[in-house]
């Protein structure tokens, strides 16, 4: 293989005589030289044939050398400096010569009598000079990368190409500088998620994480190792909202008008609160303090306020905030929310249920809000998730409980500019994107449309997973929001299969092209696509089925 590849054949290239000779013991020949060497990323001139002959090789690391996405290494000194090929293009079509765009992936030592690699780390300290030689990267050398360090971790599939070198995540590092989960729809990205969390229980039985699911798929992956709750049992007291969710369940009006109808909702919203006898021991009472209150009562307050020869505007505005009231007071599709039977003082138990404190050897909560009417929907994944996040800021200087906060969807809550529509559950998870980790509090954000999430919330996320992405838009997006060491990866997003990822950030070694592991069907989202050819062939019973999603539909009831 000598023969075929020496430096002699890039005349064009300039050659150092510092580069170290190849080890006589060493089995793997060089593939290349390097041309050009710039920051980050640098250019090198590899030779089709040497490729070439590698293709058969028996260690898939090597029969893959100089492809892109691939990894290659070159020697500095007594370090093995890796790379990642980007991209490729042919120079010379006769002498078979290839140039390559590379970035720096981080460096590892030589073992002098081996020449193997150990003890790899990210970041490079010395450069190579042009004129290096370029050597693939082997099986064991990406053992060497993707090893798992003495740090907890979680093993969650294989490193691309090998079968057997596990590709593990840092829990602390993924969920201290919180995580996204990207894919579009197909990919396996619900099976990806269920898979990392049924992981993170396994390592932590009596963690704390709350999952909004908002389709109800994740409820059957965890039927037999988290608590589920949806409208049958949820039991959310309505008075946990703060002044800002009451404005947007109770308030129909807009402009001028919306601001007069809230000065109203603010002060029959205070008394109301204040005939609790808790709010005696609360010296400055505020209307976003979480005290119990009686709907009855705010709507008899609004009912006075209107009576009053002093009030400040006529009675319409008086009557559209009392309407509204007794509107939702009377719709069961609202009773897991707004039910009489929620007035007495139950924040303790709840918090203690949503947030598994103690977890009981279930320390995920799944929360289905696929049956919550939707014009309510985003206040009740704001009223969640600013739970979360306020328990962790009055909850300090007692023992710490951080909390992982899962958000499905996350484009619907945490809308960009252009989809914004001013709703609180977006400003919420925004602040926990920025602040939460100072508190204790993680996020976790899988979505189809990464592009359509708000600007900013992305690039929070210190570890990023991204699945196949079919969007031009959206791979741009995610681009913007990675290190640039990354780039490589990047590009095969759009070729990328199913269950496989590329993960980048601190949760990870190095960037990594993994396949997520299989997972038994018990612990699988139901989120699986109909098979058309094989329920359209099926027929009977279609009139008793008709009847029971008819009763269903009428009775607002799953």
């Amino acid at each position: 293989m000598e023969g075929q590849f020496s430096a002699r054949e890039f005349s064009d290239a300039p050659v150092s005589n510092d580069a170290a000779p190849v080890p006589s013991h060493s089995a793997v020949q060089p593939i290349g030289i390097v041309l050009e060497v710039a920051g980050a990323s640098s250019k090198v001139i590899l030779d089709a044939d040497a490729i070439e002959s590698l293709c058969g090789d028996a260690d898939p690391a090597i029969a893959q050398a100089g492809q892109v996405g691939a990894q290659l290494k070159m020697r500095v000194g007594s370090t093995w400096l890796i790379a990642n090929v980007r991209a490729m293009r042919m120079v010379d079509l006769d002498s078979g010569r290839l140039s390559a765009d590379i970035d720096f992936l981080g460096e590892g030592d030589e073992e002098r009598l081996t020449g193997k690699l150990y003890r790899f780390r990210r970041g490079v300290t010395r450069y190579p000079v042009p004129g290096t030689e370029v050597f693939p990267v082997s099986t064991g050398d990406l053992r060497q990368m993707y090893a798992a360090d003495e740090r907890a971790n979680i093993e969650i599939g294989n490193v691309y190409p090998t079968k057997n070198i596990r590709a593990a995540l840092y829990v602390d590092s993924m969920l201290g500088k919180h995580f996204a989960l990207l894919g579009s729809t197909g990919t396996g990205k619900s099976t990806a998620a269920a898979l990392i969390l049924h992981r993170i229980c396994q390592l932590a039985p009596q963690g704390h994480i709350v999952m909004i699911d908002p389709h109800g798929e994740y409820g059957a992956a965890f039927r037999n190792s988290g608590a589920l709750f949806d409208v049958g049992n949820l039991a959310m007291p309505y008075w946990l909202m703060n002044f800002e969710e009451h404005c947007e369940v109770f308030l129909t009006s807009s402009g001028s008008d919306r601001q007069v109808d809230a000065d109203i909702l603010g002060k029959c919203l205070l008394a109301a609160k204040a005939k609790n006898r808790l709010a005696a021991e609360i010296p400055k009472m505020t209307v976003d303090a979480p005290i119990p209150y009686l709907l009855s009562d705010l709507s008899n307050l609004i009912q006075l306020e209107m009576g009053k020869m002093d009030k400040a505007t006529d009675s319409a505005p008086y009557l559209r905030v009392k309407a509204k009231i007794d509107e939702i007071k009377a719709d069961p599709r609202y009773g897991f929310m707004f039910s009489g039977m929620l007035v007495s003082d139950s924040m303790a138990s709840f918090l203690a249920r949503i947030f598994r404190l103690p977890g009981d050897g279930q320390p995920i909560s799944i929360i289905d809000v696929s049956g919550v009417p939707s014009e309510i929907t985003s206040v009740v994944v704001a009223v969640l998730s600013r739970m979360v996040f306020d328990y962790a800021i009055w909850s300090r200087g007692e023992a710490q409980r951080p909390i992982l906060l899962v958000c499905e969807e996350a484009h619907r809550y945490v809308p960009n500019e252009r989809n914004a529509d001013g709703s609180s559950v977006g400003r919420i998870l925004s602040r926990i994107a920025k602040e939460g980790r100072k508190y204790g509090v993680s996020l976790g954000l899988i979505t189809q449309r990464p592009s359509d999430l708000a600007e900013g919330v992305l690039s929070q996320c210190g570890t990023i997973l991204t699945m196949r992405l079919n969007n031009d838009r959206d791979q741009a997006f995610v681009r913007a929001a990675m290190p640039e060491g990354a780039r490589g990866f990047l590009d095969s997003i759009p070729a990328l299969r199913n269950r496989e990822c590329i993960a980048v950030g601190e949760g990870v070694a190095t960037p990594v092209r993994l396949l997520f592991d299989s997972l038994d069907e018990d612990k699988r989202p139901a989120s699986g696509d109909p098979m058309f050819s094989e329920l359209w062939r099926e027929t009977g019973g279609e009139d008793q089925s008709i009847a029971r999603t008819i009763r269903r539909w009428r009775s607002q009831a799953r």
